[in-house]
Order: structure tokens, then C-alpha cells, then sequence
């Protein structure tokens, strides 16, 4: 049973808490709750007002779309790629950056460069440098001797994924190095010197002592860039627009939405996404134990 002072805690928690509970539902649970409503109804964005409820009908019609199953196999192609590259990339990054290197200083600078362009600005660069007549890449391959004439990244179907993978890499690998980097600030160099004195292989150092101590934060920034991943946007639009061949679900619900119009449908995707999103970071912080309990318990 709760004393009275704990009690009183918990009154004072609430108490400074409910402003941001009020920022949370006007900011995000209000459009929620709109979304939500739409995706039951028959409603055209030209003409919102007219509309009736037609239930789940609208989430079976997404279901039942070749097309939006193909925009879920792009997304998780996408993410899974994409986030397992970056994680190995930043952990190799951080280790490097994070040991005595002559002008450490400019080199942690330097590689926070590609993440902190903007994403239409980076995709834009590189799809000129990946033109088939004018690109750079192109004519350096050429000119290697490696290919007869340039390669059709961006027009190329097969190709087009793969493209916005190595692109969404170069991006966001800093933000792995820059995270992984803050966690491997805070480990103990005492744990890291006695290993080294004991002669224990750097090999065996890293799996052993580094990725243990590591596990929390690198389980963090999975979280963050699977989330980021999987709600993926921008990049694939302004590089493919509603190419099924780079479509993600974000994409599809765009299209469903604005180029057709019909609200109720393009609600009912972006409700699915929704969904999808919170179930994956659910089973995330689950699996990885990001939680405090978790915490606990080790």
C-alpha cells in the first residue's frame, strides 16, 4: 500500500507531466484520432465533408492491393538492408574515430557532414553523380575500363532499391558513429587497459567486452533507425516519386491519398502504417530489453 508521501510523488509527477500530455494529444493524438476515422469512412479529399461509415472495407481493399504488398517488401527490404549496413558501418566508425588517430578532432566533423544535409539536397547530388551520360560514377567506371558505357542506376527498375539503399547509408551512418561514439564514451577505460595488459586479443576484446557493454546503446540506435526506416519517405519520392520499383508504404499511402484522392483509403494505409510501426517498435524493445525492468533484471 502507498504511503502518503508516495502518493503525493505521484500527484507531483502527473502535475508536471500534464502540460506535455496536452502538447501530445493537440500535436499527434488529434490527427491520430482523425486518421482513424477516415480510414472508416468512403471520404474523397476533394470533398471531405460528404461521406459515410463503411467500416473495415477500406483496410481489405488496401490488403487485397498487389501493390501495397509490394510497397511492404520494398519497406522491409529496405530497412533491413539498410539498418543492418549502417550498424556494422557506425560500430567499425566509432571504434576507428574513438581511438587516438592523428586529427580525431576533423574527422568526427567530417563525417557528420552527410547527415546533416539536407535529404532532397544529398538525393538530388548523388542522382547526378549516377547519370548514365553526365555522372561522375559513370565516367569513372568508364574510364576504369569496367564498363563499355554508363550504367542506368536510377532509370534501371532492378537497380532502383539498391540505389536508395547506398544512398539512405552514406546519410544516416553517421547518425550509427555519432550514438554508438556517446556510448563508447561513457565505458570505463580502466575494463579496456586491464584487458589489453592481460594480452587479450582485440578480437576477442571487442566480442567479449566492447559489444556487452555496447549492447544497450547500439539496441537503441536499431530502435531509432529501424522506426526512421520503416516510415521512409522522402528519399525514395524525390529520387523514384511512385515507382512501385522503390515504392515504401509511406509512398503508397501518399499515393492513395493525394494523386487518387480517396481519403478514406489513403487513411487506412497510413493507419496500417501506423500499426506496423508501433508493433515493430513494441517487439524491439521487447526483444532487446530497452526498457527498465529489463535493466533491472541484468
Amino acid at each position: 500500500m502507498k504511503t502518503r508521501l508516495e502518493r503525493r510523488e505521484h500527484r507531483s509527477g502527473l502535475l508536471f507531466v500534464a502540460p506535455l500530455i496536452a502538447v501530445l494529444i493537440l500535436v499527434a493524438g488529434w490527427p491520430l484520432a482523425r486518421t482513424l476515422y477516415f480510414s472508416l469512412t468512403d471520404a474523397y479529399l476533394d470533398d471531405s465533408a460528404n461521406h459515410v461509415l463503411v467500416g473495415f472495407d477500406n483496410f481489405v481493399e488496401v490488403a487485397s492491393d498487389p501493390v501495397w504488398w509490394r510497397a511492404v517488401r520494398n519497406t522491409a527490404v529496405f530497412t533491413t538492408i539498410s539498418v543492418a549496413i549502417e550498424t556494422v558501418l557506425g560500430l567499425a566508425i566509432a571504434l576507428l574515430v574513438h581511438g587516438a588517430i592523428p586529427g580525431r578532432g576533423l574527422v568526427r566533423a567530417a563525417i557528420l557532414v552527410p547527415w546533416a544535409m539536407p535529404v532532397v539536397v544529398s538525393t538530388k547530388i548523388w542522382e547526378w553523380m549516377l547519370n548514365d551520360q553526365f555522372g561522375v560514377v559513370n565516367r569513372a567506371i568508364v574510364g576504369l575500363g569496367l564498363a563499355d558505357h554508363g550504367v542506368a542506376w536510377v532509370a534501371n527498375g532492378s537497380l532502383l532499391l539498391g540505389v536508395v539503399i547506398f544512398i539512405d547509408v552514406w546519410m544516416t551512418t553517421p547518425f550509427m558513429v555519432l550514438l554508438i561514439l556517446a556510448g563508447l564514451q561513457i565505458l570505463p577505460e580502466e575494463i579496456f587497459e586491464a584487458a589489453e595488459v592481460d594480452g587479450i586479443p582485440w578480437w576477442k576484446r571487442l566480442w567479449s567486452i566492447i559489444l556487452p557493454l555496447l549492447a544497450p546503446t547500439i539496441g537503441v540506435a536499431v530502435l531509432f533507425r529501424v522506426l526512421d526506416a520503416l516510415r521512409m519517405f522522402d528519399l525514395a519520392y524525390v529520387l523514384a516519386g511512385a515507382n512501385v520499383n522503390a515504392m515504401t508504404m509511406s509512398i503508397y499511402a501518399r499515393d492513395r491519398l493525394i494523386n487518387n484522392q480517396e481519403l478514406g483509403v489513403g487513411s487506412a494505409a497510413s493507419t496500417m502504417v501506423f500499426l506496423l510501426i508501433a508493433f515493430v517498435a513494441i517487439f524491439i524493445v521487447g526483444a532487446m530489453r530497452l526498457d527498465r525492468s529489463g535493466a533491472a533484471e541484468r
